[in-house]
């Protein structure tokens, strides 16, 4: 008699379960794996993501802008629009720009250094929202995975009938497979904010490099009365 207690005890409470939550728990009652795949799949992608920019971050970075700044600030604009032709990225872009338009005087050269610079960044700025979405919610996922584990680990309590140190056995094996998906979650997530404050403070340092040469162009072209060097 009494071990057909806990049986008619799960019973029962499955009777009382209203309709959305007997089909919500049916949902939530098949494998949790697919969770952890997605994480994979989302892993994968991250570190593509990372990879992608900083290859194109290294491609597209000016070498020597300290000396090239140098340079324009003591007017030597033709050797530096040579210096910089063919080269790409940001601070080449802006070089070129603010040469070529040198004619037109200093405050036309801020404005036309100010639009390429707003032209330019969104090129870097690409995959940034991914890996930002990703760190900042790949635990909540990972966690997903863990409550729908728990779930299924207490409904197969229930319905085994298990009793005495079962009990114990039954309720942490099941847990223990399900916090699987939490860690899983933070290795994903880790890797991902870090790569995205990486990648963050270097075009905060490439914007600073371009909007120096910018200004080195600028007030040369102030010091020499805004006419052509």
């Amino acid at each position: 008699m009494m071990n057909h207690i806990p049986v008619v005890l799960a019973q029962l409470t499955t009777e009382e379960q209203g309709w959305l939550t007997r089909k919500l728990l049916g949902v939530t009652l098949g494998s949790a794996e697919w969770v952890l795949w997605l994480l994979a799949v989302l892993s994968i992608l991250s570190i593509a993501v990372m990879l992608e920019r900083a290859l194109y971050f290294s491609s597209h970075r000016l070498p020597d802008a300290e000396g090239l700044g140098v340079r324009l600030a003591r007017g030597e604009l033709d050797a530096v629009k040579s210096a910089v032709s063919g080269k790409k990225g940001m601070e080449a872009a802006v070089v070129r720009e603010a040469i070529e338009n040198a004619s037109k005087g200093p405050d036309a050269v801020e404005e036309i250094i100010a639009a390429a610079v707003a032209r330019e960044r969104p090129q870097y700025e690409r995959f940034f929202s991914f890996l930002g979405t990703l760190g900042s919610n790949a635990p909540f996922i990972g966690l997903f995975g863990t409550v729908l584990g728990i779930i299924k680990a207490f409904h197969d309590l229930g319905s085994s009938g298990a009793k005495g140190s079962a009990i114990q056995q039954t309720v942490m094996s099941g847990i223990s497979e399900a916090l699987v998906a939490t860690a899983v979650g933070l290795a994903v997530a880790i890797p991902a904010v870090v790569g995205y404050n990486a990648l963050t403070r270097a075009l905060k340092t490439i914007t600073a490099r371009t909007n120096s040469l910018g200004h080195a162009v600028v007030g040369h072209l102030r010091a020499s009365g805004g006419g052509k060097a």
